[in-house]
């Protein structure tokens, strides 16, 4: 206890005394006992509230030992099934967590890793995907302070995230991969990456990019062949070296009927090739029989109009056509769908066709819109007042319930610049986004759907919507979540059918079954999103005879099912719901790719580059005692003995409260009982 405290307790016992003197003693007739006690009792309340304010505290310290972390990272793909044997990991696992002095130095943790990450204590080669990039990012989150040691048993061959060959970690981490597998790299020609269109129409031709690649020493010579649905449309020779080691055909092919086809490039194998799984591989595109053409009608220059055109343009089955306000009628009419641009008195004849088709549209206003003529031109809506320029945030409806939203979300998304005013929507409508001004939401849409005669409408009061796609890049790395809402929203407007109480969002081709996933949204007869409801799909194998039915499960705003289990294959399925024997059906496939069966040899340099920008060194399986001594030497990782000072208060105030409170009752009740005033 500090000597100022002790000086203030001290201080504390002669105020009390000096108040209960001059209260109970000093000038006063009444003597003997009972003025005693009454003046103790007042002493002790006087005492207990000046110690309440003093608050009279002392420092203990806890002295204690910190360890550096040992976290034994295990590669789980299932190229490690080819690479090493469940036992002999098993056995490397149990000997480090055995060691007497690794104990003495680490606290050890064990994690197992494929497409995630997990603490197990299991080694289980079962998972269909490598992200080494993810794991180490995530022990990084995870393990902040102290000193950190993480050992990598992996063949290092990634198939999922970032390269982890160029991550850095923290300071205080340093990385220590141990190479399983054998390191030879033997002759091998694959096919490397197949790009296609995800949609044809037909009767049109579309482009197949094909890379193939080699790995050797020796000049080579093999055949390229294109099959779709198991018939050759092209056949080609390629030549590779050890300088010139890989080459992208590029080929046309004919869409000659409608539906999923089945694309598949193979390369001829090597005299004593050893990897023949990489010498195939499959993709699929669908071949439709129509196409939405939008049109962008604007008379201004804005970075929107090509973000728009790319989110638009990023489904093969739309195109973008950029028109001027002045252009031909003829033209708008081969268009299912016209978007307006900050329209202004250019815009006449725009708006006399639209009257006139009954065509659905979309409106975007901004700085540049002429107000006067806009609220003149059309029946749909009006925006009085200022119509001052405002930076407006999105606010999301939850209960939008026109088309699935998925998990578009717009949380974090920059502002756009609307017009401050008072909104008049003059039919029926429905908010997507409502307006956020200053921290304070306001009942006024941002982006409306609305719906009369059979006429779609949208209007979205802001521009720079290039401003959220580039946003949603920052967040996920890709436009996806930005683009699929565009999407939907296309869909919905440029379709004249009555909408479905049960959506259905699913890939028709899935590369492998680890991203077999089908969504489901339902709405109930008001067509609000009804999260209460019970969904099940029916499941059957068209040509393996697999049969399943399943709960669907809720994922915020909608349902979802997760097939990671099924096998290669054409499936057809019904998702049902129970409640309103409502159902709706699809069809999908999931091709036959492993990608954790492209390789055979363990990647040697990426791990030697890892543990070298890591403060670690590259191990080998049979080579376990290097590891172990260099943990053990490592000046690095020596215990540290460090101390916590605990601030304890010397009296519980619980306990002074009590004393206070039986001292002044003690003292009422005396001097009640004794007629005391």
């Amino acid at each position: 206890m500090e000597l100022s405290t002790v000086f203030l307790i001290v201080l504390a016992v002669a105020a009390a005394l000096t108040l209960v003197y001059f209260q109970y003693f000093y000038k006063n007739p009444r003597k003997g006992s009972l003025n005693i006690i009454l003046a103790a009792l007042r002493f002790v309340t006087l005492f207990c509230g000046l110690l309440l304010l003093i608050n009279p505290k002392f420092v203990s310290k806890d002295f204690f030992v910190e360890k550096a972390n040992l976290i034994l990272l295990v590669d789980n793909s299932t190229s490690m099934e080819d690479a090493t044997t469940k036992s002999d990991i098993s056995q490397v696992i149990a000997k480090l967590k055995a060691d007497d002095e690794l104990n003495k130095r680490f606290n050890l943790h064990q994690y197992g890793f494929g497409n995630t990450i997990s603490a197990t204590d299991s080694i289980q080669f079962d998972q269909g995907n490598t992200d080494i990039a993810n794991a180490l990012s995530t022990l990084n989150e995870v393990f902040v302070t102290g000193n950190n040691a993480i050992v990598l048993f992996s063949d290092g061959n990634q198939t999922l995230g970032r390269d982890y060959g160029y991550i850095t970690l923290n300071e205080n981490t340093s990385v220590n991969p141990v190479v399983v597998g054998d390191t030879t790299q033997y002759e091998d020609i694959a096919v490397g990456l197949i790009n296609v269109n995800k949609y044809a129409f037909l009767r049109n031709s579309f482009p197949i990019e094909t890379s193939i690649w080699y790995q050797g020493t020796r000049p080579v010579s093999s055949t390229v062949t294109i099959s779709i649905n198991g018939s050759r449309v092209h056949q080609e020779r390629v030549n590779l070296s050890a300088t010139v080691n890989s080459t992208t055909l590029n080929t046309l092919v004919e869409a000659q009927s409608v539906g999923i086809k089945t694309i598949k490039v193979e390369v001829g194998a090597l005299e004593n090739e050893r990897n023949m799984a990489n010498n195939s591989k499959e993709t699929a595109i669908e071949v439709i029989d129509e196409k939405t053409n939008v049109a962008l009608v604007s008379d201004i220059l804005h970075p929107d109009i090509g973000s728009l055109k790319k989110s638009i343009e990023s489904n093969e089955q739309r195109s973008v056509t950029l028109l001027k306000p002045t252009a031909d009628q003829s033209q708008f009419e081969e268009m299912g769908l016209i978007i307006l641009y900050q329209p202004n008195r250019n815009f006449r004849n725009v708006y006399t066709f639209l009257e006139n088709s009954g065509a659905n549209y979309v409106t975007i206003t901004g700085s540049q819109t002429d107000w006067n003529f806009l609220n003149g031109i059309q029946q749909s809506f009006s925006v009085s007042g200022s119509r001052q320029s405002e930076d407006i945030l999105p606010v999301l409806n939850n209960a939008f319930a026109l088309f699935g939203l998925g998990d578009f979300s717009v949380d974090g998304f920059p502002p756009l610049k609307g017009t401050l005013g008072d909104i008049q929507l003059k039919k029926n409508s429905e908010t997507i986004m409502f307006q956020q001004l200053q921290g304070i939401q306001l009942d006024k849409p941002l982006f409306v759907i609305l719906n009369e005669s059979n006429i779609k409408e949208a209007v979205l009061f802001g521009e720079d919507i290039w401003r959220w796609r580039a946003q949603v890049y920052r967040n996920d790395q890709d436009f996806k979540r930005f683009d699929d809402f565009m999407g939907s929203l296309m869909v919905y407007l440029s379709s004249n059918k009555q909408r479905s109480r049960l959506e259905l969002d699913y890939e028709l081709v899935f590369d492998n079954a680890s991203m077999a996933k089908i969504k489901a949204s339902y709405f109930d007869e008001a067509y609000q999103f009804n999260g209460n409801a019970t969904l099940s799909i029916d499941i059957k194998g068209i040509d393996n005879g697999f049969s399943r039915e399943a709960p669907m499960l809720l994922k915020g705003t909608f349902y979802e099912v997760d097939l990671s289990d099924l096998e290669p294959g054409e499936y057809n399925f019904t998702v049902t719901v129970k409640e309103d024997n409502l159902s709706r059906s699809g069809s999908f496939r999931i091709l036959d790719f492993n990608p954790e069966k492209q390789l055979i040899s363990a990647d040697f340099k990426k791990m030697k580059r890892l543990a070298d920008k890591n403060n670690g060194q590259v191990f080998y399986l049979d080579k376990l005692e290097e590891l172990q001594n260099n943990l053990i030497s490592s000046q690095q990782f020596l215990p540290v003995q460090k101390s916590r000072d605990n601030v304890v208060s010397l009296i519980d105030f619980r306990i002074l409260l009590g004393l206070i409170i039986l001292s002044l009752a003690a003292e009422w009740f005396i001097r009640k009982y004794n007629g005391l005033i």
